[in-house]
């Protein structure tokens, strides 16, 4: 007998994967919805029962982030996620509209592949697991290489767990041959509906030139912005808080703090007091050729480090009750490694004069890496809050929150997630935190409700009232500003900085319209050049 090499035997198991799990899940696609969501909550709860045994494991196999840390994050991704799935509809009739004559059927997808990152290797085969099984759907798992122990033990967790329950051998399973072309093997099986890819870009690049549809995560690079009408001491908590959550390693924690200049003095005393530590220029020069490899990617050897460690590896010495390094800048490129993201407690920090600069940092940043993945905000202020909303090119805006655990869901009403999608401009096929609803096609039963007669029958137009129009502004000028923005007033409970910003005041945008004269064809233009340009000073 000829011995196949090790690639060419790894794709082989892949393939037998593969033709399990599509076996497996035409029999889980026949069970019912209180069927699959017994087998997803015993699931959940063994997994909540082994969350510090993996903790543990994954601490000590990866090197990455504190192992009390990811007790948390194993619990939150078996429990915080059933918790939130386990009244969903997904299979059969999942609603039915009598009025509208109108049915939706949850149809799962059929055999999803999955890739699991170093960083959170336990948790997200857990959370995966719970959300493909949710929707009807088989799972294969391919786990990191610098991951396989503590993966390997969680999939035996989660594969014992659905057999015990009922579940059909093979509707979950994982690669145990780790090598590229077992995982290449599984993204271009025709057999294969979806791919769940979470881990480093090349990677989820691979992923999506593989033909198979890619649902996946990005790159964060969150910047923090601290607005002057911030409660500082708890902005200051919510950050460190993030960033030092298992060292950094959650995608959506903060990479950068992007301050007022008229209260930069009071958060820097807060920082210093939380135990923030400013490098000098030397330090940060360190520490920044420490972060990046020749080739431009982070450095894994300084992810998932605490402050210490790091500074001991870039030669220098901070005080014993460090818990995150910040160095100032005032650039942003590629090359400036503060400007990217750092998995580990690491902080750019920029000063503005005003949030409107502010705005303009938060723009540069998330171009620079993290396109429509997260920012989170420190403010009172609900004008600015609207502002960002409508505007910054992020799929999640977190309000007052350590942008860690308000990301995923943990410390916010956000869906619970451990894979956050960016969207188109972020070069994803989804902007969701990725759930079950995600993982299925949903089949429209329409019946009939009008004739091809009726069809031919001339429409009634609709009757409009129409507002009275003002003497002063016309309905055209109405229409153009029908924004809530516009016409929110400063309110005496303000603090008394935001006072002075009249930027959304009724009273200053319809000066600048009514500057232009009588709205016509003619000068429409320049009245909403006009509008533009007020909002922009």
């Amino acid at each position: 007998m000829v011995a196949l090499d090790k690639d060419l035997q790894s794709r082989q198991l892949a393939r037998e994967l593969v033709r399990n799990a599509k076996q497996a899940q035409k029999v889980f696609a026949t069970f019912s919805q209180e069927k699959i969501d017994s087998i997803v909550k015993h699931i959940a709860i063994e997994s909540a029962l082994h969350a510090e045994e993996l903790a543990k494991m994954a601490n000590e196999e990866t090197g990455f982030g504190k192992w009390q840390d990811k007790v948390l994050k194993n619990t939150f991704a078996s429990m915080r996620v059933y918790e939130h799935i386990k009244d969903l509809k997904t299979v059969g009739i999942i609603n039915d509209d009598k009025i509208n004559k109108v049915m939706d059927v949850g149809v799962p997808l059929g055999v999803i592949t999955a890739l699991v990152p170093s960083t959170n290797p336990t948790s997200t085969i857990i959370y995966k697991t719970l959300i493909a099984l949710k929707a009807g759907n088989a799972i294969v798992f391919s786990p990191h290489p610098n991951a396989k122990a503590c993966s390997f033990r969680t999939l035996d967790i989660v594969k014992k767990a659905a057999l015990e329950a009922g579940a059909p051998a093979g509707i979950v399973d994982g690669v145990t041959m780790l090598t590229l072309e077992a995982t290449k093997e599984l993204m271009h099986s025709k057999d294969v509906s979806l791919i769940l890819a979470t881990g480093g870009e090349g990677m989820v690049r691979a992923a999506y030139a593989s033909g198979t549809p890619t649902i996946s995560g990005g790159p964060g690079n969150g910047p923090a912005f601290i607005e002057r009408s911030a409660n500082i001491k708890q902005a200051v908590n919510d950050i460190i808080t993030s960033k030092t959550f298992d060292n950094g390693v959650i995608c959506a924690s903060e990479q950068s703090i992007i301050v007022e200049r008229c209260i930069y003095n009071e958060v820097h005393r807060e920082l210093l007091a939380q135990g923030a530590y400013f490098m000098n220029e030397d330090e940060a020069k360190r520490m920044a050729s420490m972060l990046l490899r020749a080739n431009g990617t982070i450095n894994p050897e300084v992810v998932g480090k605490d402050a210490i460690t790091l500074s001991q590896r870039a030669g220098f010495s901070v005080p014993a009750n460090t818990r995150v390094l910040i160095a100032l800048q005032d650039t942003v490129s590629p090359k400036n490694p503060y400007s990217r993201e750092k998995l580990c407690p690491i902080l750019g920090m920029y000063i503005e004069e005003d949030w409107q600069s502010a705005c303009h940092r938060v723009v540069d940043l998330l171009t620079n890496e993290g396109l429509g993945h997260t920012l989170v905000i420190h403010t009172q202020n609900e004008d600015v809050i609207r502002q960002f909303s409508l505007e910054k090119p992020v799929n999640r805006i977190l309000i007052n929150t350590p942008a860690a655990l308000g990301g995923i869901g943990a410390t916010t009403n956000i869906t619970p997630a451990l894979t956050l999608g960016c969207g188109a401009v972020g070069g994803g096929s989804s902007s969701d935190n990725v759930g079950p609803m995600n993982l299925l096609n949903i089949r429209k039963v329409g019946y009939g409700v009008r004739s091809i007669d009726d069809l031919r029958q001339p429409a009634q137009p609709c009757s409009v009232a129409q507002p009275a129009v003002s003497t002063a502004v016309n309905q055209s000028q109405i229409s153009i500003l029908d924004d809530d923005r516009f016409r929110q007033p400063v309110t005496a409970s303000a603090p008394a900085s935001n006072i002075a910003d009249n930027r959304f005041s009724t009273a200053a945008i319809t000066e600048a319209v009514v500057s232009q004269g009588d709205i016509t064809e003619e000068n429409v233009e320049q009245i909403i050049k006009a509008v533009l340009g007020r909002l922009n000073k």
